[in-house]
Formats: structure tokens, C-alpha cells, sequence
């Protein structure tokens, strides 16, 4: 039986701990959860541009691919934390040194990992047993990986101008980009003035939104970490209900995308969303007009139209929320009563399904963790407490059965 239990979900969390560049100068802390959230936001546009060819089966296969294909790195990451990226890369240069390593990984994330779904732990096993970096979605992964971690170089780069190692990181970065102009979309990035890149730094902008600005916390988890979070709960739990390929994928990459317009109106609490009737109609017209002006339509302008129009089928604009069921056929958005209908007669590929109950439930999960972990660290506040307290009975009273969630808040006790 697939299940979800506190320390799968606690070791996702992890990465909000894990600093990036601690052996450099920098003006803010930078995490490992939020650079993997902008590189998935980077491999889902590659992926749209690399996929226009495809039929919707052969489409689906590769965001699989490349979904997972992302989080079993980071799953990877987590076990091999202390490991500095040159230090790995020269391990992976001695085949029986790699294996080694990998099979200590395995070791250690089987029992946490494993129950989640067979299918997916022996596709992971596989993946770092037989890795083929020569695919194109390991290369569309590489691609978006690099991109995010010479975001982050650019960000320390100005206060690091004494240090030596500088200019061969840079060189480095703009070696392995450039050995990947092959890949559609990557040409796009790399150019200042396009559209696409545009929106790249504007993904990666939202790692300096923190999230409940006025409670402290540890750790202060960002919009763009807490989009990562969503997602990767998003993904597990579409595979425990046996969502079909393009469901499980339509969902990580609505949980990836869900708080994007915070770019534009920055994170409004709940209670104050709450507090006039009519504010959340009139926070949601401001914010579908100002991605029209800021992302859609630049992207429209230079032919990114594809991308566009799936960011909108992910926020919901033909909906009128992301928390709505939805299908998608030929281009027509249908929205679907709950769950239950989406469940019972949408849950096939050809019908391009979207759940929106479930990330709710997965954006709630998310900031519950976020309360929990700070608490848990004896960072509290009597709004925290109180959060946290309403987030468990939330999530305690989901009408969702198949997501067992009073078992997982039992774990919690």
C-alpha cells in the first residue's frame, strides 16, 4: 500500500536547512530549497519548448522524466549534504568510488522513500544505478541546474571580488551552458534581452520573498522554497492515489507555479485576504492583470505562446482559481465539480487533468510543516502556535479520505 508518512515529508523539508555557497561572501543566506524550486521552474519551460513536437503521451513521458528525474537528485543531495559539488564530481569520476556512494544513498532512503510508491523507488534506484546523462532530459535537468546555480553565482559574485577561485566558476558555468545550445530554450536564456530569460530571473527573484514576514521562524522559508515544497507533496501524493502521468505531472507543475502572482502583489496572510468580502476577487483581478502585462504577454510577444498558456492552465486563469479540478482537451479548459469527479472519470492522460483540492491540501501541508519545524525548534509566537493549531485541524477534517491524512497527522502527535 502507498503511503506518505512524517519523515518522508520532514526530509523533503530538509532542504530549507541546507545552505548553498557557506564558503563565500553573501548578502543573504541562499538554500538549497530554493534553488531547486528555480530550477524546476526553468525545466518545466525547457520542457514546453522541448516537447511542442510531441504527441500528448510522448509529452507526458518526458515531464515525467524530467520530474522525477529532478527529484531524485535532490533526494540524492539531501543524504550527501557535506559532499561540495567538486568533491562529488571528481567521486563520480571513479566508477566503483560512485557506486559506493550510491548504494550507501539507497541504503539509507529506502525505508523512508520506498513506501511512497514501488514504481517510483525502483525508477530511482534505477536512475542513479544507470545513469544516462546523454538524454534529453538529463539534459534539459543539466541545463536548468546550471542556469540556477549561476543565478546564485551572480547574486555573491560582486562580494566575492577578492576571490580567486571567481573567475574559474565563471568560466565553468558558461563552458557547460554553452556545450548545451542544442537544447531547445537554452539559446532563449542565455540572451539578456529575451523574453525567456526575463522570466527566469523573475522565478529566481522569489527566493528573496520570505514568507510569514511578521512571525519569526527558523527557517525562514521563502515563496520560491515554499513553491517546491508544494509541488514535490503535490507529485508523492498524486502518485499514492494512482494519478494518471499527465495529472501527476499537471499537479507538480501547478504546485511549482501556484504562488508565482506573489511576484507581482507579494504574500498577502490569509486573515487580511479575509477581512473585506470582496478582497479576494479583487487581489485575483489585479494579479491575473499583471501577469498578462509582466510574464504573458512578453512571452506571447517573442513565441513562447505554448508556455504561456500552460503557466495558465496551472494558475487556474480559465477557472477562476488553481484550486479548481480542471481538464484540458485541444486547448478547451473544463472545469470538473471536486476531487471525487476529477477521481473517478478524469484521471487519463488524453483528458490532460488537473487536481486542485489535492494542492490545496499540499499548500496547506506545506505551511503547517513550515509552523511545525519552527516550533519544533523553539521558535514560537502565539500566532505561530495558533497557525499551526488551525492548520492541523484543516488538514485533519479533508474530506479527501484517500490521502489518509489523520494517520499523518498522528505522526505528528
Amino acid at each position: 500500500m502507498n503511503t506518505i508518512r512524517k519523515g518522508l515529508l520532514q526530509l523533503i523539508f530538509s532542504g530549507a536547512y541546507m545552505l548553498r555557497w557557506n564558503d563565500k561572501q553573501r548578502a543573504s543566506e541562499l538554500y538549497e530549497i530554493d534553488k531547486q524550486g528555480h530550477k524546476m521552474l526553468l525545466a518545466c519551460a525547457l520542457w514546453q519548448q522541448n516537447s511542442q513536437h510531441l504527441g500528448i503521451e510522448a509529452k507526458h513521458s518526458m515531464g515525467q522524466k524530467i520530474i522525477e528525474g529532478g527529484l531524485f537528485d535532490y533526494l540524492y543531495r539531501m543524504v550527501i549534504t557535506d559532499i561540495k559539488p567538486p568533491v562529488f564530481y571528481r567521486i563520480k569520476e571513479k566508477p566503483e568510488h560512485f557506486r559506493q556512494l550510491t548504494e550507501y544513498v539507497i541504503a539509507k532512503l529506502e525505508p523512508i522513500v520506498a513506501p511512497l510508491d514501488s514504481g517510483f523507488w525502483q525508477r530511482f534506484c534505477e536512475y542513479h544505478r544507470q545513469p544516462d546523462d546523454s538524454s534529453q532530459e538529463a539534459r534539459i535537468l543539466s541545463a536548468a541546474h546550471l542556469y540556477a546555480s549561476r543565478w546564485e553565482f551572480n547574486c555573491l559574485r560582486p562580494l566575492n571580488s577578492f576571490d580567486e577561485e571567481m573567475p574559474h566558476i565563471e568560466r565553468s558555468f558558461q563552458n557547460r551552458l554553452d556545450s548545451l545550445r542544442d537544447v531547445a530554450g537554452v539559446p532563449a536564456l542565455l540572451e539578456k534581452e529575451n523574453a525567456l530569460a526575463r522570466f527566469a530571473n523573475i522565478c529566481g527573484m522569489l527566493r528573496f520573498q520570505i514568507r510569514w514576514t511578521q512571525v519569526p521562524r527558523i527557517p525562514a522559508t521563502s515563496v520560491l522554497g515554499h513553491m517546491f515544497l508544494v509541488a514535490t507533496y503535490a507529485y508523492c501524493y498524486s502518485l499514492t492515489i494512482h494519478g494518471c502521468t499527465a495529472r501527476c505531472n499537471n499537479n507538480f507543475f501547478c504546485g511549482l507555479f501556484h504562488d508565482l502572482p506573489e511576484l507581482l502583489t507579494r504574500d498577502i496572510i490569509s486573515p487580511v485576504k479575509r477581512s473585506v468580502p470582496l478582497l479576494p476577487e479583487l487581489i485575483r483581478e489585479y494579479e491575473e492583470q499583471e501577469l498578462e502585462s509582466h510574464i504573458f504577454a512578453p512571452l506571447r510577444k517573442q513565441g513562447f505562446d505554448g508556455l504561456a498558456n500552460d503557466i495558465g492552465y496551472y494558475l487556474g486563469l480559465a477557472t477562476g482559481s488553481e484550486f479548481f479540478e480542471s481538464t484540458r482537451v485541444d486547448g478547451v479548459v473544463k472545469r470538473i465539480d471536486d476531487f471525487s469527479a476529477l477521481h473517478s472519470s478524469c484521471n487519463a492522460n488524453a483528458l490532460d487533468p488537473k487536481d486542485g483540492e489535492l494542492i490545496k491540501v499540499c499548500d496547506t501541508l506545506a505551511a503547517f510543516l513550515e509552523a511545525s519545524n519552527s516550533l519544533r525548534h523553539g521558535v514560537s509566537s502565539a500566532h505561530l502556535v495558533q497557525a499551526a493549531g488551525n492548520l492541523r485541524k484543516i488538514l485533519q477534517e479533508c474530506g479527501i479520505s484517500e490521502l489518509e491524512l489523520g494517520a499523518l497527522m498522528a505522526d505528528f502527535d
